[in-house]
């Protein structure tokens, strides 16, 4: 584990809430909340309607300029969203999750919650200086954000979908340079690299 369970977890749920701005959208519904939510379990006020799921929606700019900023300029972010903020810091337990710190009250709206649970997650990788796990995907037509939380920080990818058509582009890629050359006398083939999208 590269950073406590709670700062891993407000991470993650940063980063999917990033990426589902990405094409194809994957939160314009409140049954794309509802998996959003089964997925990262937030306790607290859950209001589950529409004005939730538009706050939602406005603040994937914002967490996508926190989590992609140069350690200083995080460092900024991060105070500018807790100067926001009414902090009211607490350690509690609940459900499966052992004592971890809420900074803002439980009845505060998810959005906020979400914001200020990033900005807090945000402060251990700026003082343990990991912000290059953050990044985004190593393939040329995605914008998504990678997380990167492997030990060796092997993953470059946001996807499964991504790392799967990379390495097939990158199998074909190696097949087609390792082709033997054509006899003497008979007529060159042409040969084509696909592309990543392909």
């Amino acid at each position: 584990m590269i950073f406590t369970d709670d700062t891993e977890e407000a991470l993650r749920a940063a980063v999917w809430l990033v990426n589902s701005a990405e094409d194809p959208e994957t939160l314009e519904t409140l049954d794309d909340e509802h998996r959003f939510l089964a997925e990262f379990p937030y306790s607290g006020r859950l209001d589950r309607d529409d004005a939730e799921l538009a706050a939602l929606r406005g603040i994937r700019p914002r967490l996508r300029s926190m989590l992609l900023a140069p350690r200083d300029e995080m460092a900024e972010h991060v105070n500018t969203a807790l100067a926001e903020a009414r902090l009211t810091p607490r350690l509690v337990r609940h459900d499966e999750t052992d004592w971890h710190l809420h900074a803002v009250a439980d009845d505060r709206p998810l959005a906020e919650r979400v914001l200020i649970e990033t900005a807090m997650a945000l402060i251990d990788v700026i003082r343990a200086d990991e912000g290059s796990r953050i990044s985004v995907c190593d393939d040329d037509t995605c914008a998504a954000l990678a997380l990167d939380l492997s030990r060796n920080r092997s993953k470059r990818f946001c996807s499964p979908t991504c790392t799967n058509r990379n390495a097939v582009a990158a199998y074909r890629a190696r097949r087609a340079g390792a082709a033997p050359a054509p006899r003497t006398g008979s007529s060159p083939e042409t040969r084509r690299i696909p592309d990543a999208s392909s």
